[in-house]
């Protein structure tokens, strides 16, 4: 694994201590691996930085609020992490804090059996 440049490192540790709702409500789910696999919050990965990942399963769980408001951009994003192995899965903040229940079950389901999640919010890679 490369090291990361400083500046990146401190942006990720700084989005730490400032969660969003969303962000908030579904760290509480994945900490202390809770599903049985071990997630990192705000992990830089590459050139970027990933709201949720599970390095052992190669699974990224972003949420996206006012921040994600460029598609395009989220599009060439999803699409290096595709390239590098990663699976990725976004989610609407919205749609995590009225159906946590059901995020969690798809994230369950991305762990075991990624190739057969459907996820509306999955961009094409």
């Amino acid at each position: 694994m490369t090291r990361q440049p400083a500046w990146r490192t401190r942006f990720a540790r700084a989005n730490r201590k400032d969660p969003t709702p969303a962000e908030l409500a579904l760290w509480q789910e994945l900490r202390g691996s809770a599903l049985g696999v071990r997630f990192r919050r705000q992990d830089p990965i590459g050139p970027y930085i990933a709201d949720f990942s599970s390095r052992s399963h190669r699974l990224i769980v972003e949420t996206d609020g006012e921040s994600h408001t460029n598609a395009e951009r989220d599009r060439i994003r999803d699409a290096w992490f595709h390239a590098h192995g990663w699976f990725v899965l976004r989610f609407d903040d919205n749609d995590v804090l009225d159906h946590l229940d059901e995020t969690i079950s798809l994230i369950l389901q991305a762990l075991h059996d990624p190739k057969n999640v459907v996820n509306p919010l999955n961009l094409p890679e």
